[in-house]
């Protein structure tokens, strides 16, 4: 059992890491990936719009009830609990599959930005907002939010996972959520912007505040006047150097 937990958390690793590289080329409408925000099958406006609206819908309910406290603890009771945060991920990444081969582009330009130093600028913040993400997955535990820690310590026959500790390193010190801010920078910063890709930024930055809200609210639960003084101190998304450190 603990050799398979292992390989199951080492194949999710992978599988969700590849679907966040995907997701640069998905957005980014490279030419080298087969479907992207603005290039794969054809389906008339209003159908368009339902599916993608769908496709992220059924990405914003993955993450959210899979993360809630109360779905883990009864999860744990179906699955091991070293390999909970590992089925997790491995959930996102299939829903992020299903979205890229499901979405229907929307064509008709909202903006193109057609100076080169403009374009350019567009570009080094679109490669800037995913550095950002994989630089704060490590900034607390990268190896432990994509549940590859959980599986090595299953094998080891380690103990239980440790208790959660507040911290606050590097950007987490600027802003209280640099994983999406990298996300938001990666939704929006486009040199074209076309009416699908401006659907999926929408949906996916209201989705982004929606899971704040969760995600605060379990935090709040967790560690009381810590995280609220926190929340006081530094801002949510938009980065600024709080007047005392965190």
């Amino acid at each position: 059992m603990r050799i398979l937990i292992l390989v199951y958390s080492v194949l999710a690793y992978l599988l969700a890491n590849l679907a966040i590289l995907y997701a640069i080329a998905f957005l980014g409408d490279f030419p080298f990936a087969p479907v992207t925000v603005d290039r794969g099958p054809e389906a008339s406006p209003a159908v368009a719009v339902i599916v993608d609206l769908l496709l992220l819908g059924l990405f914003a309910v993955q993450h959210s009830v899979m993360a809630r406290p109360a779905f883990k603890r009864a999860w744990t009771k179906i699955v091991p609990p070293a390999a909970e945060r590992s089925t997790y991920v491995l959930a996102a990444a299939v829903a992020l599959g299903v979205l890229y081969l499901g979405w229907r582009p929307i064509h008709g330009q909202v903006w193109d930005v057609t100076p080169p130093i403009a374009r350019a600028v567009l570009w080094i913040l679109f490669f800037a907002g995913w550095a950002i993400l994989l630089a704060a997955t490590f900034m607390i535990d990268h190896f432990e939010l994509f549940g590859l820690s959980q599986g090595w310590s299953a094998f080891r026959g380690a103990g239980g996972a440790a208790d959660a500790s507040f911290k606050t390193p590097g950007l987490y010190r600027v802003v209280r959520h640099p994983i999406y801010l990298g996300l938001i920078l990666g939704f929006w910063s486009t040199p074209t912007m076309t009416l699908g890709h401006l659907l999926f930024a929408i949906g996916g930055t209201g989705y982004i505040f929606v899971g704040i809200w969760f995600e605060e609210r379990d935090l709040v639960a967790v560690f009381g006047e810590r995280y609220r003084d926190y929340r006081r101190r530094v801002s949510m998304i938009v980065p600024w150097i709080p007047k005392t450190g965190g």
